[in-house]
């Protein structure tokens, strides 16, 4: 099976539960174990936090999701100024409640990260994690 989606989002801290949920639901109507559904959902939430805290005066961003019968894929779109990636990763923030962490975050929980400016001027990132599921979780359709 294979589901694809793309929402536009107002850049606005409440939007993260909706997007969220909506992958979430994907993921377990397609039977990801849970472990796997929360690592996503993580990644995404700080890659979406971050376009909330950074993008600047924009009135939106979008997410774009692909998913297969074996990989997640998930795009955040966003036409906020970006960041250096190699100086925020080689910053170390100084105490737990310090920013910052959400990159290292994203790098542990999926396999491929990615950022990338696109020929437009927007900046992109990139989360695709390889998929688990269980013939017992899939949802039967009803």
């Amino acid at each position: 099976m294979k589901v694809d989606f793309t929402v536009r989002l107002p850049v606005d801290a409440q939007s993260l539960p909706l997007i969220r949920g909506l992958v979430r639901q994907t993921l377990q109507h397609l039977g990801v174990v849970a472990g796997g559904i929360d690592e996503i959902l993580l990644a995404l939430s700080e890659a979406c936090a971050n376009v909330v805290q950074h993008a600047g005066e924009h009135d939106e961003y979008q997410v774009d999701v692909s998913i297969d019968d074996y990989v997640c894929r998930v795009s955040v779109l966003d036409d906020g100024g970006g960041f250096d990636v190699a100086a925020v990763s080689a910053e170390r923030p100084r105490s737990p409640l310090d920013g910052g962490r959400g990159l290292l975050l994203m790098q542990a929980l999926v396999d491929r990260l990615a950022f990338v400016q696109d020929e437009d001027g927007r900046h992109r990132v990139f989360l695709e994690k390889r998929l688990v599921t269980s013939p017992k979780l899939r949802l039967l359709p009803t």
